[in-house]
């Protein structure tokens, strides 16, 4: 059942409209105004709509801090990333639910039938070795489509035309291409190679770090198109929710983009595999295991706009970017300050948000402790977060980001700085 993108993006915008208002841009005395871009996740089921996830924001941990988050920190919270995040949590949330009330049927949710079921893990390199086959036990029912709307353009390639539109002068910014990322790890003269935010924004179909503005502290967080371009083969799924739901049905199947902010030619180039990613060829994506595919959204159009867009700021009012992000999913909700709760200090760990790292890792044992078995117990009582992540039983997905990063997204550069923590 095809559903209307005015439709998928009212879901998510009603949603915000009843956050309290401290959630939301504050007026300024000075008469400027706040704006925050906005992104949700909205479930269909039988042409009803329910948003199960939101965020905003527009910033991201510098590299210099990331040793320090300890996976308290939030590594980026712009809204897209805050709303896959919370829509990660609320699936895991939603399993602890029915594990602990099992006499109530799930509408997001069933037992995974066998065909959907994880294959076994065959990694010889793992620090935990290989592990036997783990079914995750649970999968998204196949009547559930998954949509996702966002005010304005994600970052990086589908909204470099924009870009050029909004300069005075199109020509492109002197600074020249960089030949490697700010990773200071690696080789000035080594591949891959990655661009700063909005840098030399005529190079397109580049992976491109956040932050736009070129006199912010660099960073290694991926640009929101990357970051949703891999979920087309990742799909939506984290790797601790993907050991308790099948990543099979977990894709986003529309993406809905205000009109204003969506140009068919740069979701084009930016997301499919007749663009940038037409190097990932059918005999690669067949080879994948555990349920992942290609599976590519559709971009959508809306006349609906934010009323908190920066569109919505008129021409005789000052635009303030609102520091202050809003993570929302029918289970909690939370404010966001420098990537830790608002009210905290960022290194403090009471600061740590629900959706961070540590505690999602958490999450995920306290739900091992009611599925049982052997892999979840292993992989889930590793001594650190990195060793956690290097388990065996993550390899067909490791497969599917190699193969991604290696055919359409080069320059992708992984952050590693954020993971000799113990939970």
């Amino acid at each position: 059942m095809t559903v209307d993108a005015d439709a998928i993006a009212d879901c998510v915008l009603s949603t915000f409209d009843q956050l309290p208002e401290k959630r939301k841009p504050r007026p300024r005395s000075d008469g400027s105004r706040e704006w925050v871009p906005l992104a949700g996740i909205v479930l269909s089921k039988d042409g009803k709509l329910s948003c199960v996830s939101l965020g905003t924001g527009m910033k991201c941990l510098p590299l210099t801090k990331l040793s320090q988050a300890q996976g308290n920190i939030l590594h980026d919270w712009h809204a897209e990333i805050l709303a896959i995040r919370s829509f990660n949590r609320f699936l895991l949330d939603h399993c602890l639910d029915i594990l602990q009330n099992p006499n109530s049927p799930s509408p997001w949710l069933q037992a995974s039938p066998p065909e959907e079921q994880a294959s076994p893990s065959r990694s010889q390199e793992s620090p935990l070795g290989t592990h036997p086959q783990h079914n995750p036990p649970f999968t998204i029912r196949p009547n559930v489509k998954i949509h996702m709307y966002c005010s304005e353009a994600p970052c990086g390639d589908a909204s470099m035309e924009l870009t050029m539109n909004l300069q005075e002068d199109a020509t492109p910014w002197s600074t020249p291409a960089p030949t490697s990322s700010p990773n200071p790890s690696i080789s000035p003269n080594s591949t891959p190679t990655a661009l700063r935010g909005r840098s030399n924004f005529s190079h397109l179909g580049i992976v491109r770090h956040k932050p736009s503005r070129p006199d912010a502290p660099p960073t290694l967080s991926k640009s929101c198109t990357d970051k949703l371009c891999l979920t087309q083969a990742t799909s939506l799924l984290s790797s601790v929710t993907a050991l308790f739901v099948a990543p099979g049905n977990a894709y986003i199947d529309t993406l809905v983009l205000p009109s204003s902010q969506y140009v068919p030619t740069a979701c084009e180039r930016a997301f499919t595999r007749a663009g940038r990613m037409r190097g990932l060829e059918d005999s690669v994506v067949e080879k994948w295991r555990g349920g992942y595919g290609w599976k590519a959204f559709e971009v959508k159009g809306t006349e609906r706009e934010f009323k908190h867009s920066r569109r919505s700021i008129g021409p005789g009012e000052k635009a303030i970017p609102s520091n202050i992000s809003a993570v929302w999913t029918p289970g909690f909700q939370e404010s966001v300050i420098g990537g830790v709760l608002q009210g905290r200090k960022q290194l403090d760990p009471r600061g740590a948000s629900a959706i961070c790292k540590r505690g999602m890792w958490g999450v995920g044992v306290r739900l091992a402790g009611l599925v049982g078995g052997e892999v979840l117990r292993r992989v889930l009582g590793a001594r650190t977060y990195g060793e956690m992540k290097a388990c065996g039983v993550f390899d067909a997905r490791r497969r599917v980001k190699g193969d991604v990063i290696d055919k359409g997204l080069r320059g992708w550069v992984r952050n590693t700085r954020d993971g000799d923590w113990e939970r």
